[in-house]
């Protein structure tokens, strides 16, 4: 059995594992990333948030992903019936990227883990954590690579970057049940031949079918275009009766007005995946020697985007901690790791149980629109759930519940 030795070892090879070892291997640290599955493979968080553009330029991969051309994505669309809301990131409240990518993550994965090779990080595929060992800081994880053979890899930080594979949680027995309901989802590719002209492609589409039932539409610059049906898992497991998800997803879409011409007969060109009850958290976010990071943490719900953007913030995150570490800093994890990433997991955490209330949907609807309010929200979508000079970051328990309150209350008025 051998062993490898290195500084900082990195579970998994997705966008918060990726932005960590570009990171650290600009910084001069020896990194290896070990990941389970060969690229590439089809995941979801395939609708970018600009927040994450930071994450990308700092790890040194924005030139490596601008030259594949992914579609530019420059806002977000709601649809419920005859009413539409559209955000667009160029008149967020906070300061950051104007736009992002909508990305086939298929491809997309691959690119940065193309680059990261590139750049000489030693990156394995194919390779499963079958045990961790820590003796204080110090880890001993022990590896089965793709020949089958055994190996151990001494790192002085660990960084869990393993998405729903939850390497560390699953051996450190760190899961919890998620504070949010149960939901599911379905999605596939399908070939986009009737994409209307012109703005379409640039943004992600939300169709309310009902007040918790949505479909998400995610044009990408190849001409497919991703299509998902999310909802309560009750709701997302009544849709077939021969439970193939093939017909589940093909019932959603014939429920959707403004969609069922565009893709009711198109084929599918992948068989439909299912994602059930998809929401995680834990009871730690790091301990003595290790971090979790991404969707080895926490996972909310896709409605907002803001998988890969919590990925790559804790990615990033980690790695910056990490390094100050090694070189021997005094680093307080709870307050500048945990609670850093509490408070934008709980902006989120309300935007998304608002969602499902129809809360945030009363904003999103009223008319006439208020600009101020709509470029509060907007900076929120954005991914800048950190800058608490936004009120409706700020006073987020509050402010959404409050507002659809008032807007309730005028109408009230208004049909008396």
């Amino acid at each position: 059995m051998t062993t490898e030795n290195v500084e900082i070892l990195i579970v998994g090879a997705g966008p918060s594992g990726s932005v960590a070892a570009g990171y650290l291997h600009r910084q001069g640290i020896k990194v290896k990333v070990v990941e389970k599955t060969k690229f590439p493979r089809i995941v979801v968080g395939e609708s970018l948030i600009p927040r994450v553009m930071d994450h990308f330029e700092e790890a040194g991969l924005m030139p490596a992903l601008q030259a594949q051309n992914y579609e530019q994505k420059w806002g977000a669309r709601f649809i419920r019936g005859e009413e539409v809301c559209i955000f667009d990131f160029s008149e967020k409240f906070s300061k950051g990227w104007d736009w992002t990518w909508q990305v086939p993550r298929a491809d997309f994965d691959l690119a940065v883990a193309d680059e990261l090779i590139n750049m000489g990080i030693d990156l394995e595929f194919e390779s499963e954590v079958m045990a961790v060992e820590f003796d204080g800081t110090q880890s001993t994880t022990t590896i089965r690579d793709k020949d089958g053979q055994i190996k151990k890899v001494q790192a002085q930080f660990l960084i869990d970057a393993s998405g729903y594979g939850r390497v560390l949680p699953r051996l450190l027995n760190l899961d919890e049940p998620s504070r949010l309901n149960p939901h599911s989802a379905i999605f596939t590719h399908i070939k986009d031949i009737n994409r209307p002209e012109g703005r379409e492609g640039t943004l992600i589409s939300f169709d309310i079918l009902e007040t918790q039932v949505w479909l998400w539409v995610i044009p990408f610059s190849n001409g497919n275009t991703s299509v998902g049906i999310v909802g309560p898992t009750v709701f997302i497991e009544q849709l077939s009766s021969d439970a193939s998800t093939a017909t589940a997803l093909r019932n959603a879409i014939a429920l959707s007005d403004y969609y069922i011409q565009r893709f009711g007969t198109l084929p599918f060109i992948f068989e439909p995946i299912k994602l059930s009850n998809y929401s995680k958290a834990v009871k730690q976010m790091y301990g003595q020697g290790y971090s979790l990071t991404g969707n080895s943490s926490e996972f909310l719900d896709p409605v907002f985007s803001s998988g890969v953007c919590f990925a790559t913030e804790s990615g990033m995150l980690s790695a910056k901690l990490a390094l100050r570490q090694l070189r021997g800093e005094a680093v307080d994890w709870e307050v500048e790791y945990a609670d850093y990433m509490k408070e934008g997991i709980a902006v989120f955490t309300t935007y998304i149980q608002e969602w499902y209330t129809g809360n945030l949907q009363e904003l999103f609807y009223h008319k006439p629109e208020n600009p101020d309010v709509k470029s509060k929200i907007c900076a929120v979508l954005a991914g800048y759930v950190w800058d608490k000079e936004n009120p409706f970051v700020l006073k987020h328990d509050k402010v959404i519940k409050n507002m659809a309150h008032l807007i309730k209350l005028e109408k009230e008025n208004q049909e008396k």
